[in-house]
């Protein structure tokens, strides 16, 4: 089964669709949709919790009794701005109103019940640089493991053309905390200008897994295990959305060891 999702367009603006059922994992669900101006989606309550990223454009959202007005003010995911987000508890219907143009991440992973619904503001994620020369890639902490959520891990990162990301190859597949975490991965691919591409290379340690893939503007790859770096040709920036989540709700990552001797 190859890695790579391409986009699937639906009636109702959905084109992308992951469940642990079609990725035949057990955490991990991802959906994108592109909303037009007035256009309503609605979302019935499973048993997952929900991030909703308003990738952009503006929305009002309502989950339960909670109700989030002019949600978003980013127009283009390569702004120089975090995104908006919404948490949902699981069990709880959502309703999204388009007041713009919209692309809409559904990020799912099983929910208890232990968090209430919010908004979670630019002000509320952290933005970090990791790495340095062409190594280098901007990275905006949406929902991570230091905020509340049951399972879920959101994170985005923007990438120069010409540099690496997801680098040197780490993976988070082995449920040996404190030394790793298992953690199931997807990563939403944007290219400016759109008809870019990135590599991605997801690789075990005895190969049983090991795919390179072009990726192109809003292409999903599944890491259901191993290393997964990314590669941003020149001319090409590249911007993912990671959604993970595992049997235990904590990012601990192991770097390749062939490769580790460039961090030192």
């Amino acid at each position: 089964m190859t890695l790579l999702r391409r986009p699937q367009p639906a009636a109702n603006g959905r084109y992308q669709h992951i469940t642990p059922e079609n990725a035949r994992w057990k955490f991990v669900g991802f959906e994108a949709y592109d909303l037009k101006p007035g256009q309503t989606l609605e979302l019935v309550g499973t048993d997952n919790e929900l991030c909703l990223v308003l990738l952009s454009g503006k929305a009002d959202i309502s989950a339960g009794e909670a109700r989030f007005t002019s949600v978003g003010d980013r127009m283009d995911v390569f702004e120089d701005k975090a995104p908006h987000a919404v948490y949902v508890t699981n069990g709880v219907d959502v309703s999204v109103t388009a007041t713009t143009a919209v692309e809409l991440a559904v990020c799912a992973a099983p929910g208890h019940g232990n968090h209430a619904t919010r908004w979670i503001k630019p002000s509320d994620m952290s933005p970090e640089t990791r790495g340095a020369g062409t190594n280098t890639r901007h990275v905006c902490n949406i929902l991570p493991q230091d905020e509340p959520a049951d399972s879920l891990l959101v994170v985005e990162v923007k990438t120069p053309g010409g540099n690496w990301s997801s680098y040197p190859p780490h993976k988070h597949d082995a449920d040996n905390i404190p030394h790793e975490s298992y953690l199931e991965e997807t990563y939403y691919h944007r290219l400016n200008p759109a008809q870019g591409f990135v590599f991605q290379r997801v690789f075990t340690d005895d190969l049983s897994i090991d795919e390179t893939m072009s990726a192109s503007d809003k292409d999903v790859v599944m890491v259901p295990r191993g290393y997964h770096p990314v590669g941003a040709p020149h001319g090409y920036d590249s911007y993912y959305l990671n959604v993970m989540a595992g049997p235990k709700r904590t990012w601990i990552f192991k770097n390749h060891p062939d490769h580790e001797w460039m961090l030192k």
